[in-house]
């Protein structure tokens, strides 16, 4: 099967996936900060590993990544991306701190930990709704956090599959925070393993395509 020739209603099963990991992850993200967190998935598609790199922004874009293995009957990797200057809104939205510095060694520590904290909540949230749809128990490792080069994070997370995948799910996220003027938009990449991909869209019932 061609996963990027997928029907309007098979986007659409994966499209309300994305909303309702959304919705978890937006409660989670509320009850955290103790003020109001709204969450949209503006897109959701299957894309090859050029796609992936075009829509971050090239492979020479600067990112920050929080990269997680998958376990379970459906095995693979997850990152969860921001732009570095998405990141630092984010980080300075969640401390309350409008000089928090990303890339300071003074402040690094404790944006590191609120970037993990974060991606934790989205990761689980996604992968909860993903589970509930397909009933396939999908476990997140801990995060790993890196700030680098597109190309240099993705390459680096894909040699570590024992092969690599030629497509992956990407949900794109708005995070609106209801006193900012501005959203945060993030990407969550799900790259299953080969073997992985046939057995969510199976059970999915995603079997044919256009």
């Amino acid at each position: 099967m061609d996963y990027t020739k997928l029907t309007t209603i098979q986007r659409d099963v994966l499209r309300e996936i994305g909303n309702i990991g959304a919705g978890n992850a937006a409660t989670s993200m509320s009850k955290l900060l103790n003020r109001k967190i709204d969450m949209e998935v503006p897109s959701v598609n299957v894309v090859s590993y050029d796609e992936m790199m075009e829509l971050l922004g090239g492979p020479d874009e600067v990112i920050v990544a929080l990269l997680f293995r998958i376990q379970g009957v459906a095995p693979g990797t997850v990152y969860f991306i921001l732009s570095t200057e998405r990141a630092e809104a984010l980080v300075r939205e969640i401390t309350g701190d409008q000089a928090m510095n990303l890339l300071a060694s003074s402040d690094n520590e404790l944006a590191i930990s609120v970037l993990k904290e974060t991606g934790n909540i989205v990761t689980g949230a996604y992968l909860s709704a993903l589970s509930d749809f397909t009933q396939v128990n999908m476990q997140p490792s801990v995060p790993y956090l890196s700030i680098d080069m597109a190309g240099a994070i993705l390459t680096a997370g894909l040699i570590e599959l024992s092969q690599v995948t030629d497509y992956a799910i990407i949900i794109n996220t708005k995070m609106n925070p209801s006193h900012l003027s501005h959203s945060i938009e993030g990407h969550f990449l799900f790259i299953p393993d080969p073997d992985s991909f046939p057995k969510l869209f199976q059970a999915l019932g995603i079997n044919g395509y256009e």
